[in-house]
Parts: C-alpha cells; sequence; structure tokens
C-alpha cells in the first residue's frame, strides 16, 4: 500500500501541475451544463407559415388570427396562388403552407365541415411533423369553439351528442418543460466525455514521455497500478458530479426529489465503470492519438444509444438489447427516475447490479491488459 501511495502523490501532482487538464475537468463541464440545456430543446417553435386565403372572409381571417396568436407559428406572406406560395417552401423561407378554399365561411355554415389543404416542407422531420400536428390541433381547437357547431340544423335534429370529457394531469413534470427531461441527461454525458478521455489519455501519455518504463521496474503490482490511475480520477469524478448538481439546482431550478445518498451511490459505481474503460483503453493504444480515436468511438456509440437524444423504447428490438451494454444508458435512466421520480434504491436496485457489473469486467480488462515487464 506504501507504493500505492507514492503512485497517488504523484498523480495528484502530475494533475495540478497542468492547468489546462484542470480547466477541462472542471470550467469546461460547468461552463457546458449551464449552456447547452437552452440549445438541447426539441420543443419547435417560430415555425414559418404562409398562407392562401381564397374566402377572404371573418371566419377565415379569425382563423389566420388563432394560428398566429398561438405563440408557435410566425406567419411570413399571405401569396395569392398555391404555386406562388409553394416557392416559399422551396426557398426554406416557409415551413407550413395553409391553403383556405374558396366558400370557407358558406361550407361551414350550410353543411358544418370544410377542408383545408396544408403543406410541409419535410426536409426536417422533426420540426415538419410536429409544425404539422401544431397547426392540426390548432385547426381543430378553432373548429370546436365556432358557433356554426352548436347552432347547426343537424345539431338540433339529432340532439346533443354525448361526449367524453378527459382530464389529464402531468406527473413529474407538471408543466412539460424540457430543461427538466435534458438537464440530468446532460449531466451524464459530461461526465462520461470528462472521465472517458481524460482516462484513455493517463496511461498512454506516460508510455510516449518514457515514465512508464521506470514505473515497471517498481515493485508495484498491476493492479495497484491502474488503482493508482484510478482513484485521482474518480474523485475528481465526483467534484464536478457535485457541481454539476449545484448548477443544476441554481440555474435550472431542479433538485433531486430522490435520495441523494442513492444519487451518488450510482454516481461512484459508474465513475468506476466509466474509467475502468478509459484506463483499458490506453492500455490498448501506443499514442495519444489513437487513444483519442478509441475513446470517441465509444463515446460516440454511448450518446446515440444511451436514451439521451431518444427513447430507447423508439429504437428497433437489436438496437434495445445493444443499448443495455452500455454503462450509460442504465445512469441516464437512473438519474432522471431519481432526480424527477424520486425513485428509491428499491425501484432502481436493478440498474446498480448491471453497472456494478460493468465497474468490476472493464477494471479487470484494464489490470489484465496492462503489461507489466521487469
Amino acid at each position: 500500500m506504501k507504493v500505492l501511495s507514492f503512485i497517488l502523490q504523484k498523480e495528484f501532482r502530475q494533475i495540478f501541475r497542468d492547468k489546462i487538464i484542470l480547466a477541462m475537468m472542471f470550467a469546461v463541464p460547468t461552463i457546458e451544463l449551464i449552456i447547452l440545456p437552452l440549445a438541447a430543446n426539441f420543443e419547435v417553435k417560430n415555425i414559418n407559415v404562409a398562407y392562401i386565403d381564397h374566402d377572404h372572409s371573418s371566419y377565415s381571417q379569425k382563423l389566420i388570427n388563432k394560428i398566429a396568436s398561438s405563440g408557435y407559428f410566425r406567419i411570413i406572406s399571405s401569396p395569392l396562388s398555391y404555386r406562388e406560395g409553394l416557392k416559399f417552401i422551396e426557398k426554406s423561407e416557409a415551413d407550413l403552407l395553409l391553403e383556405i378554399p374558396p366558400d370557407f365561411e358558406r361550407n361551414l355554415v350550410r353543411e358544418g365541415k370544410q377542408d383545408v389543404n396544408i403543406s410541409v416542407d419535410a426536409i426536417n422531420g422533426t420540426k415538419s411533423s410536429l409544425g404539422g400536428a401544431y397547426l392540426t390541433s390548432v385547426i381543430m381547437d378553432f373548429n370546436s369553439n365556432l358557433d356554426v357547431n352548436i347552432k347547426s340544423p343537424k345539431s338540433v335534429i339529432t340532439g346533443s351528442a354525448v361526449k367524453i370529457g378527459v382530464a389529464s394531469s402531468n406527473w413529474y413534470n407538471p408543466r412539460a418543460e424540457y430543461k427538466y427531461y435534458m438537464v440530468p441527461g446532460i449531466l451524464v454525458l459530461l461526465l462520461t466525455l470528462i472521465g472517458g478521455f481524460i482516462t484513455a489519455l493517463n496511461i498512454v501519455r506516460e508510455k510516449e514521455i518514457g515514465t512508464i518504463e521506470q514505473i515497471n521496474v517498481t515493485p508495484i503490482k498491476k493492479w495497484e497500478f491502474i488503482l493508482g490511475k484510478l482513484i485521482p480520477f474518480w474523485i475528481v469524478g465526483m467534484i464536478v458530479f457535485t457541481m454539476g448538481l449545484i448548477v443544476m439546482y441554481l440555474l435550472y431550478g431542479i433538485f433531486p426529489k430522490g435520495s441523494l445518498f442513492v444519487l451518488y451511490l450510482f454516481a461512484a459505481v459508474y465513475l468506476i465503470a466509466l474509467l475502468g474503460l478509459g484506463l483499458f483503453i490506453s492500455t490498448l493504444a501506443n499514442s495519444q492519438l489513437q487513444s483519442m480515436f478509441i475513446a470517441y468511438f465509444f463515446m460516440m456509440i454511448f450518446m446515440l444509444m444511451s436514451g439521451f437524444f431518444t427513447s430507447t423504447d423508439s429504437m428497433p428490438d437489436w438496437a434495445r438489447k445493444f443499448s443495455n451494454f452500455t454503462p450509460v444508458t442504465h445512469f441516464i435512466k437512473v438519474v432522471r427516475l431519481i432526480v424527477l421520480k424520486g425513485s428509491g434504491l428499491k425501484e432502481v436496485g436493478i440498474e446498480l447490479l448491471y453497472l456494478m457489473g460493468f465497474a468490476v469486467a472493464l477494471n479487470g480488462l484494464a489490470i489484465y491488459n496492462y503489461r507489466k515487464t521487469n
């Protein structure tokens, strides 16, 4: 253990001597956690709409006003023809094109129904689907509030139709704000990137500057060497995680509803697994460039398969199974459950077993693959 203490002293001195690494480990995650949630927002607003009003009636004007006042749309133009309006979509100036046919008001009053034409720019699939759904919802709401739906002869003859009222409530995120979903996931990804990249470069740096040969001739055991590399960055990772929770509370008003002890327990085990992966990559590579590319490969897979951007439930069956073999998937799920839902160890205990398995396996690979020659 005395040899291990010397390794720890060396690592801490090396960390605090390098100002750039210090900035990367502490300042960069904090700044990114402040900025990224503001940009990583999948809510669609400011949708550009052009409309063609062939009717020019009071009802068509009410519909246009309702669309403009919804808060999601911006009326950019009112071309005279559909062909002219389509040019706005072709030039990417409009996202949606609404065409109101002639006799719009008359058909609503006499027949109680009227079709409108909506053309959607589908290059951006997310924006087009949500934008089209928003516009359809606004039109349906406008239709339900029309006096003609109540006073039409059909409703007088047949009587009032039976209606089912639905009262819904959002649990754990009452206002359905996207930041409550994104901020915990961003904190996990920043912890993953910082821990994974820095440890992946650690042993390789020893190889490049030649100090690894001096360490190899010492009586230190392989597990002591890996543990000496892991502990300093584990402590740094826990500090970064704490700073992230503080930023999350002060800036976004998000405080974990569940136990902080359980949250830190998972963070501690997850960091051991993640640092084990970084150290394993570091034992494989012969240069820092190789190590960075290998780490980047794994980080990209972790980000895209973790359920951070899209839910794993929407992935193909093979992708869902594959995502279970990434530790990030389990940690993101746990952090969101503890922070937003208040889940306890009983509800997320199986995820802890997954992370412990990753920690043992990855650190075991790092110890096994580290070649110590006397």
